[in-house]
């Protein structure tokens, strides 16, 4: 398979970047979007040119880092997928494809295809970890939890802060990824307790990283490779309002 790569090059965060086109050749149906972006970048080493810089951990849709645009799509066409597990086949032999950074205020651009996410990072250490000494790891079986909740709780978890939430909306807003944090905490019996605090922590220090205010798009839900649902911004908006209202209650 052969394609035309429209690749975003950007030197530094003071360079205004700009599109470059790269042919490829020789491709598998069965590479991974990575594995020929990789293939494209010895190919580069070998006329003297600077690679292409882009993210990647696991290579196995676990870490989230593998985070680009691809034709205007977070991660890409295939629903439900991370880029690195994104195969060639999914195009079209002749494709034009588009490879572009995040775009988000939250998200500076580093080099080319990384920018920088810290600042989801720090939406969780504002209050996303439980603090209350349990003393020694209890025994499973002593601390019964319902099963819809258990289950509530693993559905928030699979978020793997990837960023494509931020990338997909329209307004730059990380609500997927903060909803996600907290409902995972706040589903448990062992969260409950900071629950109020947290929530409130984690949504203003949201609000102070400059991404924007969900209005119900949904292209977050659509855009996320766990699949994460929009019921758990429902579900943050909730916790909030008690959290606010439990404040004013007890001053």
């Amino acid at each position: 398979m052969k394609f035309t790569l429209h690749i975003w090059r950007q030197s530094s965060p003071e360079d205004p970047g700009r599109l470059v086109t790269y042919p490829i050749d020789g491709i598998s149906p069965d590479m991974s979007f990575l594995e020929m972006l990789d293939l494209l970048n010895e190919e580069l080493i070998r006329k003297g040119e600077q690679p292409v810089a882009f993210e990647h951990d696991c290579r196995e849709g676990i870490c989230g880092s593998c985070a680009m645009m691809i034709n205007g799509l977070a991660h890409g066409p295939e629903r439900g997928s991370t880029t690195c597990q994104l195969h060639m086949r999914s195009f079209q032999d002749g494709d034009e494809i588009f490879i572009e950074p995040w775009r988000a205020a939250a998200f500076p651009i580093l080099k080319d295809l990384v920018c920088d996410r810290s600042a989801l990072d720090r939406v969780i250490q504002a209050g996303g970890y439980i603090s209350v000494n349990t003393g020694g790891a209890p025994d499973g079986n002593t601390l019964p939890i319902p099963k819809p909740a258990v289950e509530r709780a693993l559905d928030a978890s699979a978020c793997i802060g990837c960023g494509a939430c931020v990338a997909a909306c329209p307004n730059a807003s990380a609500m997927l990824f903060l909803a996600a944090k907290v409902s995972h905490l706040g589903a448990l019996p062992q969260g409950k307790i900071e629950q109020n605090e947290r929530v409130r922590k984690m949504v203003a220090q949201h609000d102070r990283e400059g991404f924007g205010h969900c209005t119900n798009i949904n292209e977050c839900e659509a855009a996320c490779p766990k699949e994460i649902s929009t019921e758990f911004i429902a579900q943050l908006n909730r916790d909030y309002i008690a959290s606010a209202a439990n404040s004013i209650i007890h001053g």
